[in-house]
């Protein structure tokens, strides 16, 4: 491969500071840069991952189904853009050469630098035992790691559930474990001292940790030591030194980290337990400096996040001129593992000379333990209660005389405060400024008041910032009550923004596309001050639909600002292919539509076909090259797109009715098809589903969906607002009608209503619950002549509806020979092939 040099532009006479590392210290450090002078170096960032940087902090949560990927990123690549920096992700860096100030990376490119920066972080510690390069043995470090754990879950479901083992009883080790439990697996985790997380809790907090844990399923086995994986061509189990075989099929490696300085030793840097950096962050090459999990200061190497911010800001004062540097941190640790507040700082070994105060409440799960030695706090351990971790901290770091508070010390800051008498807002003013709110981000009290003296009057605002309560959520009271300390009666309360790049909500948002008169998403984002020139992935899919809903007919769907389930018109799986889903009206189907799903499952080579909730077939395995063709083959069935993938209608649900059912008070199945003729193709704020029982019996469920109708012998009983899935929430009665046409009229104004007043992504549930249920009748129910306008709005629409997006990508993707198009016919809302 050609080695290729980058070099600067003729023009660019600014330092180029290149990063190895694009993790959450590299880009931490190139942020506190750019904050002191955005103007002075240009930037390279080399990531060994193909990703953006996203929170390592918050893997566990992505595990668990609690958050995506996309909700962890912490700079996007709007963030790359603005600030010109290149990013070079998926190609490591290999070499450094610090004669000809060069490095190099695996693919050969080779770029120069004047001032370079390591921020390769730690590698995960893998126990020299024998079957530990078996395929199914991981560690639990980055996103391929939890894409590998989410892999084995799913797999293990066909087998009841599967069976892991963890090895390491630490957090990540304890996070792990949570995260595949809640993914249906039996989890065994073993840990070699007979504490768990020692390093952090005394005896008495790990074994309350230890009953929590196993009270949820997990078999926690501590002073047990590793003696082999077993396993011919992958992972089957583990043996102890004791004999004990634990079956297995996916064994995770949680024992620890290690400082990675391969690429430093190479280059000849000095090395200790990590790269040697001085107050700023130099090493012993004045051009190189690192920063992170992977250096050494004064003899210490930091493994926690408000350490490493510490070092990014010495190291940006460095490059920036200024004296201030780095004089090592104490420490504190408040995490949530698996679900469970810990809290420890300091030393409570409980040495010589120190005393314990503490209170257990073991019913409550609650433990504290406050170390004392002459008159000051020098450890501190809590266990379901961590509220007054930050107070204890702060107390410990400044070495404050406690004897005036003792007897009130161990109920906590706000007791302590005001004599006796809780007083919560007192406890967070007496904070010191330099009090730490935010620990995953590494904000301090006097950091969110600059904050909020800035100009940020709200929680998002405080967020978008400074970034306090931005990751876990963990802090966000204390954040909401710096603003209230801050601003009183002023703090902005209103609907959230619609993502960071504007402090506009999403209501202001759809008023000012009106008011203005927009007609493109770049002409929002300019008459609204974006702060990103491009948005961002939260933003545009929103923007977009807005325009979409306030301009039918006249503004043009951007595609490419669509999630990738939208914009291919198939539902992605976790293994790159796709599922595929025809739409079947009502649940009908009939022999051709059955045997040309056969056939297209038999050409393709599709492994899977599931009957779906919604009453159709979902193909799955469907190649991305394939799925033109694919589309094709359903359209010469007469089969169009269902929109499994879309915001927008999803199905219509129907029982079998009068025609067969001997309960049957109405034809739910001919209503159900009628309505979803009349709403397919629709674009909708979130997923939108209906459906039509023929009797109170409810065979449909039409009661948990968002627009649902139960005929009865009189007429149809509408009810609006219902869901399932995690939270759910039954229908809201909307009213009762004597005819077909009435609940059709009914369910298009509905839809229209909430077309225009939801916010993107929010579904019909949330809404209801946000506007109430008599703000919708009072509109849909008691105002006849704005029921009929809504109704015709959302027709009116429906005949610009585009045409059917499987049979337009097959015309335009696939040249062999084609389906005709379904498209929409206005005369009697009615769907005819063309």
């Amino acid at each position: 491969m050609e080695i290729q040099i980058i070099q600067p532009a003729r023009d660019d006479t600014r330092e180029h500071l290149v990063v190895i590392g694009n993790g959450m210290a590299g880009c931490r450090a190139v942020e506190e840069l750019i904050a002191r002078d955005p103007t002075r170096y240009r930037v390279t960032i080399f990531g060994a991952e193909p990703h953006v940087n996203y929170n390592r902090i918050m893997l566990s949560p992505v595990l668990a189904g609690e958050k995506t990927f996309d909700q962890i990123v912490i700079n996007d690549h709007a963030w790359y853009a603005t600030n010109m920096i290149d990013l070079v992700v998926s190609d490591p860096v290999q070499a450094i050469d610090r004669t000809a100030k060069t490095v190099t990376a695996r693919s050969g490119l080779t770029v120069a630098y004047d001032r370079l920066l390591i921020a390769t972080g730690s590698d995960p510690f893998i126990i020299p035992v024998p079957g530990k390069d078996l395929p199914g043995v991981i560690s639990f470090r980055d996103m391929a790691d939890v894409d590998h754990m989410l892999a084995a879950a799913e797999a293990g479901k066909t087998t009841g559930g599967g069976s892991a083992v963890v090895i390491g009883g630490g957090l990540l080790g304890l996070e792990a474990a949570h995260g595949l439990t809640l993914r249906g697996m039996k989890v065994t985790v073993i840990h070699l001292m007979p504490t768990l997380m020692e390093r952090q809790l005394d005896e008495a907090a790990g074994w309350l940790l230890k009953s929590a844990l196993e009270s949820r399923g997990q078999v926690i086995l501590t002073e047990a030591n590793t003696a082999e994986i077993v396993g011919d061509t992958r992972v089957e189990g583990v043996r102890l030194k004791d004999g004990t075989l634990i079956p297995a099929s996916l064994v995770v490696m949680a024992v620890g980290i290690r400082p990675s300085v391969a690429l430093a030793r190479d280059a000849g840097l000095e090395i200790g337990r990590g790269i040697k950096v001085d107050d700023h962050m130099v090493t012993s090459d004045p051009s190189i400096l690192a920063v992170g999990e992977c250096v050494e200061h004064d003899g210490n190497v930091y493994g926690l996040v408000a350490p490493l911010w510490d070092m990014c800001r010495a190291l940006a004062d460095g490059l920036t001129d200024s004296h201030s540097g780095y004089r090592g941190s104490v420490t504190s640790t408040k995490l949530k593992v698996a679900g469970l507040d810990v809290f420890s700082a300091g030393d409570f070994s409980g040495g010589a000379g120190a005393e314990d105060i503490v209170l257990r409440d073991a019913s409550r799960g609650i433990y504290k333990r406050v170390v004392v030695k002459d008159d000051r706090i020098v450890g501190a351990v809590l266990y379901g209660d961590t509220t007054d971790g930050g107070w204890y901290f702060d107390l410990l770091k400044r070495g404050e005389d406690i004897a005036p508070i003792r007897d009130m010390l161990i109920f906590g800051q706000s007791f302590a405060s005001g004599g006796g008498q809780a007083d919560p807002k007192a406890a967070v003013a007496a904070l010191s400024d330099d009090a730490e709110i935010c620990g995953c981000n590494g904000v301090t009290k006097g950091a969110v008041f600059t904050c909020i003296d800035g100009g940020a009057h709200s929680l998002d605002a405080v967020r978008a910032g400074c970034k306090a309560s931005a990751s876990c959520g963990s802090c966000t009271g204390l954040v909401e009550t710096l603003l209230a300390l801050r601003l009183g009666d002023e703090v902005e309360a209103g609907p959230k923004t619609i993502c960071k790049c504007t402090s506009f909500g999403h209501d202001d948002v759809r008023r000012e596309i009106v008011a203005q008169g927009m007609r493109s998403i770049p002409e929002v984002m300019q008459k609204l001050h974006w702060s990103t020139p491009d948005g961002c992935s939260s933003c545009r899919p929103a923007l977009n639909y807005y325009l979409l809903c306030a301009l039918p007919g006249e503004y043009k769907d951007d595609q490419q600002s669509r999630f990738v389930n939208e914009r291919m018109h198939a539902n992605i799986q976790k293994d790159g292919t796709y599922s595929v889903v025809p739409r079947m009206w009502g649940g009908l189907t009939n022999p051709r539509e059955l045997r040309a799903i056969a056939d297209v499952v038999e050409k393709y080579d599709a492994p899977m076909v599931k009957v779906t909730g919604g009453q159709r077939l979902d193909i799955f395995g469907i190649k991305k090259e394939d799925l033109p063709a694919v589309w094709a083959d359903l359209n010469a069935a007469g089969m169009v797109s269902g929109h499994a993938y879309g915001k927008s209608l999803r199905t219509v649900k129907t029982c079998v009715g009068s025609d067969w059912c001997r309960f049957g008070t109405q034809d739910s199945t001919g209503l159900g098809v009628k309505v979803e003729q009349m709403t397919w193709g629709s674009w909708m704020p979130h997923k939108f589903k209906i459906a039509v029982s023929g009797c109170p019996r409810n065979c449909a469920e039409a009661t948990i969906k968002d627009f649902g109708v139960v005929c009865v012998d009189s007429g149809y009983e509408l009810s609006v607002g219902g869901n399932g899935g995690i939270k759910v929430r039954a229908t809201d009665f909307l009213c009762k009608v004597a005819t077909e046409e009435e609940a059709m009229h009914y369910c298009a104004a509905f839809i229209q209503l909430y077309r225009e007043q939801a916010r993107y992504l929010e579904r019909t549930a949330p809404w209801i619950e946000r506007v109430g249920v008599e703000y919708i009748r009072e509109r849909i129910v008691d105002d006849a002549p704005l029921r009929d306008a809504l109704a015709a709005r959302f027709r009116y629409s429906q005949t610009f509806m585009q045409d059917d997006p499987w049979a337009a990508r097959a015309a335009g993707e696939n040249r062999e020979q084609h389906a005709p198009m379904a498209r929409f016919t206005p005369i009697d809302g009615t769907r005819e092939m063309a």
